[in-house]
């Protein structure tokens, strides 16, 4: 369970999160809303990319906002970006490699993490290869990879099944339907696809200007009135 008690973001004279309140308890929790909503700089203060105003935000009794960033992915919080980094230069297993390297792992088990990792995600078969030479969706995948490889206990996804073909987004909707079995992980995903959010993401909360208009059961949200008209463009009927 994530818990975030008042935490307030401020840009100059503008206010990305406004006394954001709210508890994610779910194995897959979705955030959505439009763009400038606020929803990249919720992942980028759990991240520590950003520092709030004020706010708290805990997880399994771990004040997470007094962790530095790299302090916070030992311990255990992973994410990938809208536009990926994958480095080309790299093998495939060793974009993943790189992650489980400050860990401090045995080299036994750190191998058997990185296989089990490409494995899941479907890459197992092309481990070897220089990431150069793959396509959109396998380089997506090698993002998730590092997210999920070892014991990871917190995964924020921003925007991961953006312009890909309706085969890939079924493949990446059973990989992040699949991820709390495989590591017990718990994963944030934004997406813009309503499809993928409603196919796995058991709650959603919904941002507009920094502030919070709903959360709940995904399908319940979807068919909020409020919802409808500021995140699906559709005023309600009643109005």
């Amino acid at each position: 369970m994530i818990s975030i008690d008042d935490v307030t973001v401020t840009f100059g004279g503008v206010t990305a999160l406004n006394c954001l309140t709210v508890i994610l308890d779910k194995p897959v929790f979705g955030i959505i809303g439009p763009n400038g909503a606020g929803k990249t700089t919720f992942l980028n203060v759990l991240s520590g990319f950003v520092t709030p105003r004020s706010g708290r935000i805990t997880m399994g009794g771990t004040d997470i906002l007094r962790l530095a960033p790299h302090q916070r992915a030992r311990w255990g919080l992973r994410r990938s970006f809208q536009k990926e980094q994958v480095v080309d230069e790299l093998s495939v297993e060793d974009n993943v490699r790189v992650i489980l390297d400050p860990l401090g792992l045995p080299a036994n088990e750190r191998e058997r993490a990185l296989m089990a990792a490409l494995e899941f995600v479907g890459l197992s078969t092309v481990c070897g290869l220089k990431a150069a030479g793959l396509n959109a969706f396998e380089r997506r995948m090698v993002e998730i990879a590092r997210c999920i490889v070892s014991k990871p206990r917190l995964i924020l996804l921003d925007e991961p099944g953006a312009g890909f073909s309706q085969g890939e987004v079924d493949r990446l909707r059973q990989v992040i339907d699949g991820i709390r079995a495989f590591n017990g992980a718990t994963t944030l995903l934004i997406d813009h696809d309503v499809d993928l959010i409603q196919a796995v993401c058991q709650d959603t909360m919904v941002l507009d200007f920094g502030s919070l208009i709903a959360v709940g059961a995904t399908a319940t949200v979807l068919t909020d009135p409020k919802v409808r008209a500021v995140y699906l463009g559709m005023e309600d009927e009643a109005a």
